[in-house]
């Protein structure tokens, strides 16, 4: 079985990140990889109208790099029914080579479990726990059990689950006391009727063709059923005791793990129990598989493919627990370190979706329509309709070749998709500030840079208060020194810088307002080529 590969960009994901993911996955999965576009966070207005504009689905949202249960290799979710006898059970057991199972009620959801040790656990208990046993057990069960067939069942019985092997002798059954009791007789026809009239709950006949119709005329009168076993006296009783159902010697407090859970953490759970075997289930208690100390130890580490970024501080939780086969990036590289070779592609270039497009071509791999103008909606937003000093002539290059493919006039869309953003008017303010944020450490300095595509800068200075009142909020909430967003507008051609921090004042000696002013910074778009050195300048010369 092909093991799944993950394909994710980076924490607050922007448009090209996400576009990155989904066309990269595709790349892979016609390479014949098993591989899954995913998204580190919500998907800001843009990105859902590109992907609903081309009837492209969300990636899935990943949220930790460690295994969870359901994604590694577990036992198969073979059970039993609360009805299953011990015999049945045992006899499962020989069948599948399990010690254990899980018990499932009719709707598939776990009730209990029960293992070889509650097995062992019955047969050397105490004789009166077997006896209660046997006082619950059906009639047909018992028969079952012992290869036998049902003669006579009443309406209503009276057997207490007691057990006696009736050996005839001199003294007939005089000495017998039988009241109530599962009585195992020989084909013994007058020795039969006795034991009825003297208050028997149960008879069990062994080797006998036929029962006489004055023994039955007495179960009837006497309420006693009748069963002719499949074996002798010995094997009989043996087997007598295996008739009860699971449900009765079942474990209620199953200690269960959810398919959810990490596989990291139940390994840690398992330490402190001695099971062998642990049963898996999903959100509605159903068995979903057996997991054990050895599928733990053998579990391989997730795999991922890193899209638009390769700084451990914006990837996915727990980064560290996985294994990196690529990274394809357009960004600096900064604290990127593995334990293993991978494939590393960084370009300097505007947009991480240039390279995969490019890389399409290069491996002669067609691309469908749709995911085309997927593409070159991914490279217009990061170049912004190729105004960022980041934007090359390849970017500009692949732009025209996917717009051909694609059927789409280049300006007409950009604006489409520009007007879309700009008019995310369901989300608040802090949303916009969140939603394509990045975090870095400067000189020992804990920045967080944002970017907001504005609809105009005149919508900025309106929205003054709210931009600083959410910028406050943030910085309480993640207790960071230098808060920096930056509003950018296209019809403005430029960016209004916000900060705040202890730090805050640093914004002013990188991009100087105008006093009292909110000022437009002409020319200014990427945060990566202009906006993050020019801070990280002032920072390293304080």
């Amino acid at each position: 079985m092909k093991e799944t590969v993950y394909i994710t960009g980076h924490r607050h994901p922007d448009t090209d990140s996400i576009v990155s993911a989904v066309a990269y996955a595709f790349f892979k999965r016609a390479m014949g990889v098993k591989a899954v576009p995913c998204r580190l966070g919500e998907l800001n207005t843009e990105t859902k109208y590109l992907l609903k504009r081309f009837g492209i689905s969300e990636p899935l949202l990943l949220t930790d790099a460690r295994n969870t249960l359901a994604e590694i290799e577990l036992d198969e979710p073979v059970s039993i029914s609360l009805e299953t006898t011990i015999a049945g059970t045992i006899e499962k057991m020989h069948a599948t080579g399990r010690n254990s199972f899980a018990v499932t009620d009719r709707e598939g959801k776990i009730a209990g479990y029960v293992s070889k040790s509650d097995l062992a656990n019955m047969a050397l208990g105490d004789t009166a726990e077997e006896i209660e046993l046997l006082r619950q057990t059906s009639v047909k069960d018992i028969a079952e059990t012992i290869s036998g067939k049902v003669i006579y069942t009443p309406d209503k019985t009276h057997y207490n689950g007691k057990t006696s092997i009736v050996a005839l002798n001199k003294s007939a059954i005089e000495n017998y006391s039988v009241d109530d009791r599962i009585v195992i007789i020989g084909n013994d026809s007058a020795a039969q009727e006795a034991l009825i009239r003297k208050g028997a709950g149960m008879l069990i006949i062994v080797w006998a063709d036929e029962i006489s119709e004055s023994v039955l005329s007495a179960a009837r009168e006497f309420e006693c059923p009748i069963i002719t076993s499949g074996h002798g006296a010995m094997n009989t009783s043996r087997y007598l005791f295996l008739a009860p159902e699971v449900r009765l010697i079942m474990t209620e407090n199953v200690i269960a793990f959810r398919q959810s859970e990490y596989a990291e953490d139940a390994g840690r759970k398992m330490l402190k129990t001695r099971f062998r075997s642990y049963p898996v289930i999903d959100d509605e208690r159903r068995l979903t598989g057996y997991v054990s100390r050895f599928h733990i130890l053998n579990s391989n580490e997730k795999k991922l493919i890193l899209v638009d970024h390769n700084e451990f501080s914006q990837s996915v939780r727990n980064i560290d627990k996985a294994q990196i086969l690529e990274v394809i990036d357009h960004h600096r590289i900064n604290d990127f370190a593995t334990t293993q070779p991978v494939s590393f592609r960084n370009e300097i270039i505007g947009s991480t979706a240039t390279i995969i497009s490019t890389m399409f071509r290069e491996n002669q791999i067609p691309m469908p329509k749709d995911l085309a103008g997927l593409l070159l909606g991914a490279i217009l937003s990061d170049t912004l309709n190729f105004q960022s000093p980041t934007t090359t002539e390849k970017d500009k290059a692949a732009a025209n070749i996917l717009a051909a493919l694609a059927d789409l006039d280049i300006d007409r869309f950009a604006y489409e998709m520009f007007s879309a953003s700009a008019a995310g008017d369901d989300q608040t303010m802090y949303e916009k500030i969140v939603q394509d944020i990045k975090h870095f450490d400067i000189s020992g300095v804990d920045v967080m840079v944002s970017q907001v595509l504005a609809a105009s800068a005149e919508q900025v200075r309106r929205d003054e208060k709210e931009i600083r009142r959410s910028m406050d909020q943030l910085v309480a909430k993640k207790d960071i020194d230098l808060l920096v967003v930056c509003f950018t507008s296209i019809p403005d051609d430029g960016t209004i810088f916000f900060s705040a921090g202890e730090k805050a004042d640093v914004l002013q000696q990188a991009f100087p307002d105008e006093a009292g002013k909110l000022s437009v910074h002409k020319g200014i778009f990427s945060r990566k080529k202009q906006i993050l050195p020019r801070l990280t300048e002032v920072l390293e010369s304080m």
